[in-house]
């Protein structure tokens, strides 16, 4: 079984910058992509940025300048740098892996619990 935590987030002023982490713990082989989507109030959730085990990125256009995804394969841990923050940015965060558990298994999709980010003076 594996977890997904997440952590940062919190109350932040437009324009302002905050880190969000998430760690997966559990029986573990590998990690293909990690990312982070996010769901705002009345709202789809929806792709925010997301790497390949070998670094590629992709970013949702709303986001592209201004936040930054990154890993650390030892850690088993994924980032998102949030700068310039605007007040539609905020949602409820959520991590999201693609997690092999064993050399035998098939990938499965694993979710955290999510961790609110608000936006507001």
């Amino acid at each position: 079984q594996v977890h997904l935590v997440e952590s940062g987030g919190g109350l932040v002023q437009p324009g302002g910058s905050s880190e969000l982490s998430c760690a997966a713990s559990g029986t573990i082989f590998s990690i293909n992509a990690m990312g982070w989507y996010r769901q705002a109030p009345g709202k789809q959730r929806e792709l925010v940025a997301l790497i390949t085990s070998g670094g590629s990125t992709v970013y949702a256009d709303s986001v592209k300048g201004r936040f930054t995804i990154s890993r650390d394969n030892a850690k088993n841990m994924v980032y998102l740098q949030m700068n310039s923050l605007k007040p539609e940015d905020t949602a409820l965060y959520y991590c999201n892996a693609n997690i092999v558990g064993s050399r035998w298994s098939p990938p499965v999709v694993s979710w955290g619990q999510g961790t609110q980010v608000t936006v507001s003076s």
